[in-house]
């Protein structure tokens, strides 16, 4: 690793895997840390599943969302893709001096509204304020607590021939932020952020057999297919025509110079079934609000490129 962090060390790709396997990880060492999901599920008389996330976002708001609603559906969604029925969270704020008080109120009315809209409650928290100049406006930190619904979600859970469906379109929120942060107005173009936990309730009603699920964050949905399979000898194939990107998205990515593959998603959740079930698996996700543009994007093959 380098000598001094840079910003590539919080990029998704390499170097934050790097940083995660050779310092943190190492330091803190124990079952529930080394399976590197988006939660732990622990043990207790009834298991729970345990996650936190921090959250900073420029801007503090953009179409579709901010960086309230971002660190309430964070934690929830993360909770949500272990199988777990997220419940309580803890919300810590760092606020940079001289952040103007209604910002602030905005804010916390977002984080209320979308921890009503997961059905979590709020059950602690921390406030500090810096110095002007040592943070960027507002940064939150959420953890979360839920109880395990779903057991059995693992990448060893993955076989030859099962399906790779994604929610709905992919890149809009990296596109929207991209676009807020470069001074570039697109109505048509809005975050994604939105609570999955009903999602996933609805996938596992379905009767579908689910391998594992992952909400493509930060690296996008590319990042999260190479975690799936990272030293199982085994491959996705992506069919290119399959892959709900809205022509708008694309636009915006060829002008900004991303991949959409790899742009941030926080409304939209990646789902391994079995090929067997893979078409009562999307019939229920189309059959959601969220979930109307869903699609079977690949499937897990044998060969390894």
């Amino acid at each position: 690793m380098d000598e001094i962090i840079t910003l590539d060390y919080g990029s998704g790709g390499k170097k934050t895997a790097s940083l995660i396997d050779k310092l943190i990880v190492p330091a803190f060492c124990n079952p529930a840390l080394s399976a590197l999901g988006d939660g732990a599920v622990l043990a207790g008389s009834a298991r729970l599943v345990f996650s936190t996330d921090s959250f900073v976002v420029n801007p503090l708001f953009f179409p579709g969302g901010d960086i309230g609603k971002l660190s309430v559906c964070g934690t929830v969604n993360d909770i949500a893709m272990c199988g777990g029925d997220p419940k309580y969270l803890s919300l810590a704020l760092i606020i940079e001096e001289g952040v103007p008080m209604n910002v602030l109120s905005l804010v916390i009315a977002s984080i209320k509204a979308a921890a009503e809209a997961a059905g979590v409650v709020i059950v602690t928290g921390d406030t500090k304020v810096v110095e002007r100049g040592k943070a960027d406006g507002i940064y939150i930190n959420t953890s979360g607590v839920g109880f395990l619904k779903y057991p059995g979600l693992a990448p060893e859970m993955i076989k030859d021939g099962d399906a790779v469906l994604i929610s709905g379109t992919i890149g809009d929120h990296g596109a929207a932020v991209m676009l807020a942060r470069n001074g570039i107005s697109d109505g048509e173009i809005t975050s994604d952020c939105a609570p999955l936990n009903t999602l996933v309730d609805a996938l596992f009603e379905s009767g579908a057999a689910v391998r594992i699920l992952r909400d493509p964050t930060r690296g996008g949905v590319a990042t999260t297919l190479n975690e799936f399979i990272e030293g199982a000898g085994r491959g996705i194939e992506l069919e290119e025509t399959a892959l709900p990107i809205r022509a708008d998205v694309q636009a915006a990515c060829d002008i900004l110079g991303f991949d959409p593959l790899y742009c941030a998603n926080e409304g939209k959740l990646i789902a391994i079934v079995s090929g067997e079930t893979a078409q009562a698996a999307l019939s229920a996700l189309r059959k959601h609000p969220l979930g109307g543009n869903a699609a079977v994007i690949g499937r897990v093959s044998g060969r390894y490129p």
